[in-house]
């Protein structure tokens, strides 16, 4: 709200036409409240406190007496206060003395029975010995226009005694209106206008300035008096707040104040608009929490992929990749190599299983939907450098979400994105451990292959038996028998040297095919194991991210809703 928005309020304050929703101004609190609910986990404490005690001000001023409207004379040492709240009361009910200070404690005067004020004052902190009753059977009508009137005498704000101050500040935290009654030998005061005055810039439709003991000055002097006083006033940002003139030794120049407060009583709107004030001032305050808005998607691609290289890194993931790729390569020779050779292939271990990284399928995902507990790898711990990598990344992710909105949400965001850090390893490794690579199914050509070398393999064994069986007959002297030919070589020969050729051939041929194959299970592989990898970052690291930013959303929404007027 600019400048010439405030005045204009204030104007329309004072000419009654600017009256408060009281239902408006719930939807506010409770907007605050939201407010509060979803950024306490993640903003400093410092930010809030503010926004709190009002929240808890507000619904115990709300709770009670809505007839009552609770005014405090405020000032400082020698400016009359007591005074004038002996003579608005016209009784002599504060005490008024030359030794200053004179008022220790807040005294209050209530228009009306004071029993349904009683709880007011109980949470305002008036004793009970220092509350007063205005209206009497003597009166008549004369007090009925302040009826519902509470009017406080407050300790001076300047007063040497510390805890008188501290008393003033808590009061005016509390009360509905404010009239400030200044001297006009101390109207300029310092501490007058930048500790309290330019405090309550937001509540100027509640605000009222006295220049009391006016009757020490010429009609001319009080003139130029009020016009500087109304010129300080402006710098305060109070522009258009009513200044007047009184005094309480001649009852006539009260009568000005004594109009206000009862267009005051009667308007039955000042706890409303100092709430309201309260809501803008706080509201002004929490504005450099909230700026532009954040989607809870604000961590990109590019980010999360750089995450998820740093994780598959540390889950050994390129280790398990290199190993399926030589798991495929063992396998594969083991299943169409020589059926003579395939012993000796089989006594090697599978690179896979070296690395406990099972080729089948979890159980869980095959058999029922019961929690089965998986095993460990056997990869190695992540080195330093790995670690590193990962705590860059996971900052990268925080940095990213937080670079659109205020920088107070930064450490909420770096501390959502490492609360899970200790949990990523053991995450990783399951996640490993679990996922299915994709070598749990044997390729049919395996097995057509490994039974066309069995088939050389009986021929080569048949034709080297053959072979054998025609010298040990020449040898023993038996009847020689001839031999089949093909063309011009024999059966056995061919059939011996056909099933080795065949046999050999098929290996070597089948070699570059066994590579290339060896090299997709390794890129798929790889490709699973980071999917499974990306989601443990998604779930350890940037869903924690994301529920900061969702709270940022909400708090976004519901500032909205508070600043609205």
């Amino acid at each position: 709200m600019n400048l010439a928005e405030k005045v204009e309020k204030v104007k329309r304050a004072l000419a009654g036409d600017d009256r408060v929703d009281a239902e408006q101004l719930t939807e506010r609190l409770d907007a605050l409240q939201r407010f509060l609910r979803v950024t306490d986990p993640y903003l400093p404490d410092n930010d809030l406190v503010a926004a709190h005690t009002l929240v808890e001000r507000a619904g115990s001023r709300l709770a009670l007496s809505q007839d009552h409207t609770v005014v405090a004379l405020a000032g400082s040492t020698g400016s009359g206060k007591s005074s004038l709240f002996n003579a608005l009361a016209r009784l002599k009910l504060s005490p008024v003395g030359v030794r200053r200070p004179t008022t220790g404690v807040a005294h209050a005067c209530v228009w009306g029975p004071l029993e349904p004020a009683n709880r007011l004052l109980d949470w305002i902190g008036v004793l009970p010995r220092h509350r007063f009753i205005r209206e009497s059977a003597l009166d008549g009508d004369d007090e009925a226009a302040l009826r519902g009137l509470v009017l406080l005498d407050l300790p001076d704000f300047d007063s040497v005694e510390r805890g008188h101050r501290l008393e003033v500040d808590r009061l005016l935290g509390l009360v509905d209106q404010v009239v400030w009654v200044v001297d006009p030998q101390k109207y300029g005061d310092r501490i007058l206008h930048n500790a309290y005055l330019r405090q309550f810039r937001s509540h100027a439709d509640v605000t009222i300035v006295v220049l009391n003991q006016a009757d020490r000055l010429s009609p001319t002097d009080t003139d130029i008096v009020l016009t500087d006083l109304k010129r300080l006033l402006d710098e305060d940002g109070l522009n258009g707040v009513p200044a007047m003139a009184t005094s309480a030794k001649q009852p006539g120049m009260l009568n000005e104040l004594r109009a206000a407060l009862e267009k005051t009583v009667a308007e039955r709107q000042a706890a409303l608009r100092r709430l309201a004030g309260d809501l803008d001032t706080v509201a002004e305050q929490l504005a450099a929490t909230i700026g532009p808005p954040a989607a809870e998607d604000e961590v990109d691609r590019a980010t999360v992929r750089q995450l998820s290289d740093a994780l598959a890194g540390s889950a050994g993931v390129p280790a398990v990749a290199a190993a399926a790729e030589g798991a495929y390569r063992h396998r594969a020779i083991a299943s169409t190599g020589w059926p003579l050779m395939r012993g000796a292939r089989k006594l090697r271990p599978d690179p896979l299983k070296r690395l406990h990284i099972s080729s089948e399928k979890p159980a869980a995902e095959e058999a029922s939907q019961e929690l089965v507990p998986v095993s460990r790898t056997s990869l190695p711990e992540p080195d330093a450098a790995q670690k590193s990598a990962v705590g860059l990344s996971v900052r990268a992710v925080a940095a990213r979400a937080a670079a659109p909105i205020p920088e107070v949400w930064a450490p909420a965001l770096n501390a959502a994105a490492r609360s899970r850090l200790g949990d990523l390893p053991d995450a990783l490794d399951r996640a490993v451990a679990k996922t299915d690579i994709g070598m749990a199914r044997k390729p049919f050509w395996w097995t057509a292959v490994g039974l066309l070398q069995w088939l050389f393999t009986i021929a080569a064994v048949a034709g080297l038996g053959w072979l054998v069986a025609g010298y040990a007959v020449r040898a023993l002297g038996l009847p020689a028998f001839d031999n089949p030919k093909v063309g011009e070589v024999p059966l056995p020969t061919l059939l011996l040297l056909g099933g080795l050729i065949l046999g050999l051939l098929m290996a070597v041929l089948l070699r570059p095919i066994v590579n290339v194959g060896a090299r997709r299970a390794g890129r798929r592989a790889e490709q699973r194991l980071r999917a499974s990898v990306t989601e443990v970052g998604r779930e350890y690291v940037v869903a924690p991210v994301r529920e900061v930013l969702n709270a940022y959303a909400q708090a976004r929404e519901a500032l909205t809703v508070v600043r609205s007027e």
